[in-house]
Order: structure tokens, then sequence, then C-alpha cells
């Protein structure tokens, strides 16, 4: 396995609080608890206007944190992911808040901090509607070289045999430089699924690849 090729010069930043550093780093021991906190600060970082927060329903899909966590299969990992939410809440970090309506109910995460808590009380207060806020847009995990399974596992999900067989044949079927650009386009556009990523390639298979996006 190849170490990280280092930061390159341009490369975006995600602030975290100072308090981060001297408090909360003596009291997290656990890896994936100390990966879910430090994803969740990217996470609220990018997203826009107020209330910041995520669904634990929304958190079971990121593509990026899975790929962090240990586990065998989809399954494994979210259930680690469940004992990080479950040791972050009872360590302070996040504010959980279990909402229930006609559906069923849903659990909402929030950053400890003084907004996270000011919209926790509006919401038990009644002053406070949420809804779910929709993905942020992911990063593309890049590698330094990058094949088409490393990619799928990273930026959609865990690979299925019949999966891998369906890569291999893209694979021998187009350029490296083609599924790389597809994937990083699906990615981009908040469309993490092998068929519009497939689509992609088809398309310019038959009217050749623009510099542009698809």
């Amino acid at each position: 396995m190849s170490g990280f090729t280092g930061y390159p010069e341009g490369a975006s930043y995600t602030p975290v609080p100072d308090l981060f550093f001297s408090d909360v780093l003596a009291l997290v021991d656990d890896a994936s608890e100390l990966k879910l906190v430090l994803y969740l600060f990217w996470e609220f970082y990018h997203q826009r206007g107020s209330p910041r927060y995520i669904t634990l329903g929304e958190l079971a899909d990121c593509g990026v944190l899975l790929s962090a966590l240990p586990g065998e299969d989809i399954e494994d990992k979210r259930a680690e992911l469940q004992r990080a939410v479950e040791l972050a809440v009872d360590h302070e970090l996040l504010l959980r808040l279990e909402l229930e309506d006609a559906d069923g109910s849903e659990v909402y995460l929030f950053i400890n901090s003084a907004p996270g808590r000011r919209w926790v009380r509006e919401v038990r207060a009644g002053r406070l509607q949420l809804e779910s806020q929709g993905r942020v847009v992911e990063p593309v995990i890049r590698q330094k070289r990058p094949n088409i399974y490393t990619l799928y596992e990273h930026n959609i999900g865990l690979l299925t045999p019949l999966m891998a067989d369906t890569l291999k044949e893209a694979s021998e079927t187009y350029p490296e430089e083609w599924i790389t650009s597809a994937f990083r386009i699906a990615v981009e556009r908040n469309a993490r699924n092998w068929r519009y990523i497939n689509a992609i390639l088809q398309r310019w298979d038959v009217a050749g690849k623009m510099d542009t996006y698809a």
C-alpha cells in the first residue's frame, strides 16, 4: 500500500476548534469515534445555511467515512459507525435528537457547539422544524495510482462479486482517465451509483470525451 503523497498547493482546508486539540484528543481513545467527529467537522463546515446537522440515516450512507471504518462488509461498517456515534454522544461531542412523526422516528446529530445546543433547544421548544439536509458533496478519494476497484469502494460502496465482474469489463473497455473522470463527475453531482457512471462512459464512447463535464 503506497503512502500519502502530500497536500498539493492550494488544497482547501476545514477549520477545527482549538479545544478539539486541548481537550477532546485526551478524551477520545477510539479511532472510529475520532474519525467520525473529524468527518462531521468537514460535513458541517461545507453545509450551507442553518441549522447544520445530519441524520443517522444520511450518515450511514457516507462513503468516505464508511471506507475509513473497520469491517468486512457494509453491515459491519454501519454497526461500527453506530458504535462510534454512541461513544461520541456519551462523551458529549455530539448532540443526539430523536424525533417521531407519522412515518416513524429519525435521529438527528449536531456538533456540541453553541449553535448546535441552541438549535436543539429550539427544536425541543417547537420553534424550529428539521428536514433532511441532503448530502454534502463528498470529495473523491484519490489514490496515487487509482483503479476502478478502489474508486468504486472509496466513492460508492463495497464490491460484490457481480459488480467486480462489471467493473473488470469496464476497465477493459474504457481508458483509465475516462473512468477516473466519470467517477469524479458522479461524486461532484452527488450521483454515487454505477449506472450513472456507466452512462457517462457510454456517452463518451459514442460522442467522444470532451474536456468539459458530460
